[in-house]
């Protein structure tokens, strides 16, 4: 193959969940994006099982909602189980939730990314090149120029603008960017089984954790038939031991799961990591999804990490490409990530921490406690995880519950407000129009009383909405002006003259 050159808005390195929903929302608002992949097909074993119902919505954002009930399948709910077979935790999943899709989703990985491959390829500003692995980073003023080989060992060069690395835990991008990491050293190793059931079988809940000493074990969905048992690895035990057909059998036999009734799809251990990289942005490269952080998986929240980093991406780049406000828009990506990871990386290091105990006498008094303070007591899932820092007044950055404005929301920035509409200034107007952004009138007889119903608990005559859903802040009657005009001040937006 000849050596090709090409110039492209926006670069993305990987065309998994994070680097497709990025390509997609980036493409959705007029720019050029080419892709790059190093596998020619979509991998066909999955890795994450799941993703919440805040990640669904930021999935619809991307343009595939409407093919989401087709590749996953609702969760139930999440239990822990203490050895003695005591519920130490249990989590009930609703079919809507405050997010207005079902609270947890199972799937099988590569049907989501098929799913988001057909979205990207229907649209005309992005271009998927498979078999390229980039191999070389060079960044000038104005542009970040990739090399790419192809499996002959041709190269090819690709110019961008932007760069974002979306392209896994050993991330080329990151490496060949010098991305510093923290890394909190916790790291244990499991084996995994996927298995498609050859019977039909309930499990109730969907999900459950066995916080058995004996062995620390995990069941959960990933979509229709199909699911997964992850075995911890014991002390004294070695990967090499555990990483055989004949124990995944072995393990997998006491919960009725035989080459009789079951297809071992995979079987390999896994070692979990903790870390986030400490700057997401280097110059024009930037880092997104496993690429920027890794988590153990007891909270579920690796995949749904990755996706909301590129939603939060790529409205800032999409008003930096079109010169609306300057490029420093893009240190706040670091910021709000990085706090917003290091809170889920934490997290799931903790429960890591009560969950992957193998000493009896131990596992016994955390059950103990666990009961005794309450724990087994069903609740809902938790809200999501607010932003804390950035782009926010004080006292913003929760995650706006859905309602029927979402589709609105989804195309920018939106201004919901009781204030009459005579009431907000031509240039506040005109500047939110040219950050695509629109103004909603929530009147007294309003069709959809969860907004005004948001405004009143917050004490507020009106509320400024991101494009990633989160609250940019608040401001009382008679204050929309002032709440935008600071809004635009901390942005950097470029206000019309005149």
């Amino acid at each position: 193959m000849a050596s090709l050159t090409s110039r492209a808005d926006v670069l993305v390195v990987g065309c998994g969940p994070s680097g497709a929903v990025l390509a997609s929302l980036l493409a959705r608002r007029g720019h050029r994006v080419l892709v790059l992949e190093r596998h020619r097909e979509v991998f066909g074993l999955p890795r994450a099982t799941s993703f919440d119902g805040e990640t669904a919505r930021l999935l619809a954002a991307a343009g595939v909602g409407a093919g989401l009930a087709r590749i996953s399948v609702p969760a139930t709910g999440y239990q822990w189980r203490g050895a003695a077979g005591d519920v130490l935790l249990d989590i009930a999943f609703g079919d809507t939730g405050r997010y207005g899709w079902p609270d947890a989703n199972t799937m099988h990985q590569p049907a989501l990314e098929e799913l988001l491959g057909a979205a990207v390829a229907a649209r005309p500003t992005v271009e998927v090149r498979r078999g390229l692995t980039v191999v070389g980073l060079e960044q000038g003023d104005n542009e970040v120029t990739a090399i790419a080989e192809d499996e002959t060992g041709a190269t090819h060069t690709f110019r961008a603008g932007w760069l974002v690395g979306c392209d896994g835990a050993n991330s080329v991008v990151a490496e060949l960017a010098a991305v510093p990491v923290t890394d909190l050293g916790f790291s244990f190793e499991w084996l995994l089984c996927d298995v498609e059931l050859q019977e039909p079988r309930e499990f109730v809940p969907t999900n459950l954790q066995l916080c058995d000493p004996a062995r620390p074990t995990t069941l959960v969905g990933s979509g229709r038939d199909r699911r997964r048992w992850e075995f911890m690895c014991l002390p004294g035990e070695s990967a090499a031991e555990l990483d055989t057909t004949e124990t995944a059998w072995r393990l997998l036999a006491p919960h009725g799961v035989t080459p009789e009734n079951a297809k071992l799809l995979r079987s390999g251990v896994y070692r979990s990591h903790a870390r986030w990289a400490q700057q997401w942005r280097q110059g024009r490269v930037l880092v997104a999804g496993d690429a920027a952080h890794l988590m153990p998986p007891f909270a579920g929240q690796g995949m749904c990490s990755g996706i909301r980093d590129v939603s939060n991406l790529a409205w800032k780049l999409d008003l930096v490409l079109g010169g609306r406000v300057a490029e420093r828009l893009l240190d706040t990506y670091t910021l709000e990530r990085r706090g917003h990871t290091k809170a889920a990386v934490l997290a799931s290091v903790k429960l890591g921490r009560v969950i992957c105990v193998t000493d009896p006498a131990a596992a016994a008094d955390r059950d103990a406690a666990i009961v005794a303070n309450g724990g087994g007591r069903r609740t809902g899932p938790p809200a999501a995880t607010p932003l804390t820092t950035g782009l926010l007044q004080p006292g913003g950055g929760d995650v706006l519950g859905a309602g029927r404005l979402d589709d609105l929301i989804a195309t920018g920035f939106v201004l919901i407000t009781t204030e009459k509409p005579e009431a907000i200034g031509e240039s506040e107007r005109a500047t939110l129009a040219g950050l695509g952004g629109t103004i909603v009138h929530i009147g007294p007889d309003a069709a959809d009383r969860g907004y005004a119903d948001d405004l009143r608990e917050r004490g507020a005559a009106s509320m400024l909405v991101r494009p990633d859903y989160h609250v940019y802040g608040t401001a009382a009657a008679g204050g929309a002006n002032a709440l935008l005009a600071g809004f635009f001040e901390r942005l950097g937006a470029h206000r019309p003259s005149g």
